[in-house]
């Protein structure tokens, strides 16, 4: 069998005595679609930040391709977490940039490309999602719709290989 690309092994987390997340286990393996559907604060974003690193459990394990997470460097977490992208669920865009900025920000903090480079990968997202034309706009100008498909462009931008969408 096939090691899974994300798995968690009896993985609990509790905020100030509160249990989010009790004994969770899970595999999902690549090329896999899955989704976690529960109520509203159930621990569904909890469990997506254990899997890009921005949190930890109390106790289990969660492992990236039989990698567990805790036992890697910080600069192994680093490179490891590049395999992902993260759609926030509010979509995160900063106001006092444009779409184009907003969009070619994991770009410009990642990457080695010049400007104009960015410039076309950024518009060829933004063609993805049906959305050239809102290149110079802020988001202030977008309807909510809007604003979460730039939200996915941005996600994209990087062609990670696993999407987590809040």
């Amino acid at each position: 069998m096939t090691t899974p690309l994300i798995q968690f092994k009896s993985v609990s987390k509790a905020f100030k005595g509160h249990p989010v997340l009790r004994g969770i286990d899970l595999a999902i393996y690549q090329g896999q679609i899955t989704t976690i559907i529960g109520k509203s604060g159930g621990g569904k974003s909890v469990l997506l930040k254990h899997i890009i690193g921005l949190l930890n459990p109390d106790e289990g394990s969660v492992t990236i391709d039989g990698q567990c997470l805790a036992k890697l460097s910080r600069g192994d977490r680093k490179r490891l977490r590049r395999r992902f992208s993260y759609m926030f669920q509010d979509s995160a865009l900063f106001d006092s940039m444009t779409v184009g900025e907003n969009v070619g920000l994991p770009l410009v903090k990642h990457g080695r490309k010049s400007d104009e480079e960015i410039r076309e990968i950024v518009l060829e997202k933004l063609r993805l999602i049906g959305l050239t034309d809102v290149y110079d706009s802020y988001p202030s100008q977008l309807s909510g719709g809007m604003k979460k498909r730039v939200g996915l462009a941005r996600a994209i931008v990087m062609e990670p290989q696993v999407v987590l969408y809040d």
